[in-house]
This record gives structure tokens, C-alpha cells and sequence, in this order.
């Protein structure tokens, strides 16, 4: 028994260890080859769709307030 538990433990240790390094060097992979311009791009449109969520939220609890309060 404690046999399967000693294997059990060293599988989970280099499917973690694997798994961790793996990440980072697809990582790093993606941050030498992606151009700069679509990064920049990239991050524009996620700033803008979170900001135009944001005013669309507000909007709406805007029209909520004005509703419930008459």
C-alpha cells in the first residue's frame, strides 16, 4: 500500500511539474512571437469592450433607478 501511494505521489509531482513548465514556455513562446502591433491591438479592443460594457451597465441602472422611483 505504501508502495502505490510513494508512485502515486511521484506521478502527481511530474504531471505537475510537467504541466507547470510546459505553461511557461508556451508563454514565453507567445510573448517573442507576437508581434507587437497585435498586442497593442489586442488590448485596445479589450479596454474598449470593457468600457463600453461598463457605460452600458451604468446605463441600464440608470433606466432602472428612473423606473422603479415613480
Amino acid at each position: 500500500m505504501i508502495k502505490r501511494f510513494t508512485w502515486l505521489g511521484i506521478g502527481f509531482a511530474l504531471g505537475l511539474g510537467s504541466s507547470w513548465t510546459v505553461m511557461r514556455r508556451v508563454r514565453r513562446a507567445a510573448v517573442r512571437f507576437a508581434p507587437a502591433d497585435v498586442v497593442d491591438r489586442l488590448s485596445y479592443n479589450v479596454r474598449a469592450a470593457v468600457n463600453e460594457g461598463r457605460d452600458a451597465m451604468n446605463a441600464r441602472q440608470e433606466a432602472w433607478k428612473g423606473s422603479s422611483g415613480r
